[in-house]
């Protein structure tokens, strides 16, 4: 029978009424599948697009899990960690425990989230009243364990988030690190957007006959994603970006750089243009990061620039576009950063602006995604970003493609044009000697003085 609301999968009241205050109505496809495996006490290995509501998937069956071991008391001993969820970035870490206090808002079930890039000396005293979920990225995690400020050994449940980019950020040591420190009987489940072979190893190392379920097709971009592709040189990305921003549809728009200079470098020149832009990547700290993106979302900043470290943190409501300045080099980023738009069912729209250099990496990720992308040749207007002054102010169009260099032309006086030669008196004047004559040694007069004995 197929599930149509949320009371269909025994959850509590406490959380249902939570949910009902949140605005859901449905269960996701992978919250219908999820939860009541979990609610069994199985292993799971679940995929699915970004954006289809895994947190609810395995937060509210671990809720309904702790409920009967929720306590009032204020001792810390009575409030252990039982529930261990993993996270590669520190925006997915604030917003999955985001949603986890939502849901467990009625009920005495605490949560904390721990991550780097602040002081973990603010973190610390928090753990010490005790916390029953812990949310945290590995490295921060490992810091507390060293420091002694945590305590794994009573974890009932793990949860790995994003288990692909955990691998392609290099956590896999600190991953084995915190798996040898948790207790051998404990229910472990991985959630994903894309399999790939180092995630079914990983799987096999931590899971136990573990659940399959993929709700979409394994490395499939979301289908009410419209894609396009716009082919344009390298140098003329920035008019044609320019020009997309202040389309009608360009209302909140996220784009994606390769790196953190191009990001940083590109939001500095948005300003200079009139764009309400802002900069989100590793190199700023915690508080900027979280400024950046709470302006975004409340609107106050129009566009919002990023690397592949935010492809996985953010989740904006409704975000109608997002565009990816610099295609990524691995296919499997190009899935996440698209992700951010047209979640739970909205529509959405993801551009790509591709160079020469890139047409390998875009055959690449077509490929993966077993789907042509539709292309088209970039034609930008010169305004669109620092338009050149005609002289009856016309607006000219041209296409951004690679031409060949003109000849250089002849000035109107040909003795221009010839190499230079110097004049037979300079050459005479100024010619120094290859090696300087010494000058003769002037004699100087002396005179002595007899010691007197």
């Amino acid at each position: 029978m197929k599930t149509t609301s949320f009371a269909d999968l025994n959850l509590a009241p406490e959380i249902l009424k939570a949910l009902t205050e949140s605005g859901y109505i449905t269960p996701t496809p992978v919250q219908a599948q999820a939860i009541p495996i979990v609610l069994e006490g199985r292993d799971l290995m679940a995929g699915a697009q970004t954006g289809t509501g895994k947190t609810a998937a395995f937060a509210l069956p671990i809720l309904q899990k702790l409920l009967p071991l929720a306590s009032t008391s204020t001792s810390p001993a009575r409030h252990p960690v039982r529930a261990l969820v993993l996270v590669p970035t520190r925006e997915l870490a604030i917003q999955v425990e985001e949603n986890i206090k939502a849901y467990a808002k009625h009920t005495r079930l605490r949560s904390l989230v721990v991550f780097g890039g602040v002081d973990i000396k603010t973190q610390t005293p928090h753990l010490k009243t005790g916390i029953e979920i812990l949310v945290a990225t590995p490295g921060r995690l490992l810091d507390h364990v060293e420091q002694k400020t945590v305590q794994l050994n009573q974890v009932q449940v793990l949860v790995l988030d994003e288990a692909d980019r955990m691998l392609d950020m290099g956590f896999l040591p600190d991953l084995k690190r915190i798996l040898a420190l948790l207790p051998r009987q404990r229910q472990s489940l991985m959630f994903s957007a894309t399999f790939s072979s180092e995630i079914k190893k990983l799987s096999a190392e931590f899971l136990i006959s573990p659940k399959l379920i993929e709700v979409a097709r394994s490395n499939a971009a979301a289908e009410n994603v419209t894609q396009k592709v716009y082919l344009v040189a390298q140098a003329d990305k920035h008019a044609l970006l320019t020009q997309l921003l202040r389309g009608s549809d360009a209302t909140q728009v996220l784009v994606f750089t390769k790196t953190k200079i191009t990001a940083s470098r590109l939001a500095r020149q948005l300003q200079r243009e009139g764009v309400s832009a802002d900069a989100i990547h590793g190199d700023k700290s915690q508080l900027e990061r979280i400024q950046a993106l709470d302006a975004f979302k409340q609107g106050k900043v129009a566009v919002l620039i990023g690397t592949d470290v935010a492809a996985r943190g953010l989740d904006i409501d409704q975000l109608p576009m997002v565009i990816n300045y610099e295609i990524p080099s691995t296919p499997e980023d190009y899935v996440h950063r698209i992700g951010r738009t047209g979640r739970a069912g909205a529509s959405g729209i993801a551009i790509s602006l591709v160079s020469p250099e890139e047409e390998k990496y875009l055959k690449e990720i077509e490929k993966l995604i077993k789907h042509e992308i539709q292309k088209e040749n970039a034609v930008v207007t010169q305004q669109a970003a620092r338009p050149e002054r005609s002289p009856r102010g016309e607006h000219h169009e041209r296409s951004y493609t690679p031409r060949p260099a003109s000849p250089k032309k002849p000035s109107h006086d040909p003795w221009f044009d010839k190499p230079y030669e110097p004049s037979v008196s300079a050459t005479t004047e100024n010619k120094q000697p290859e090696h300087p004559v010494s000058k003769p040694k002037k004699e100087v007069a002396a005179i002595l003085m007899r010691r007197q004995s």
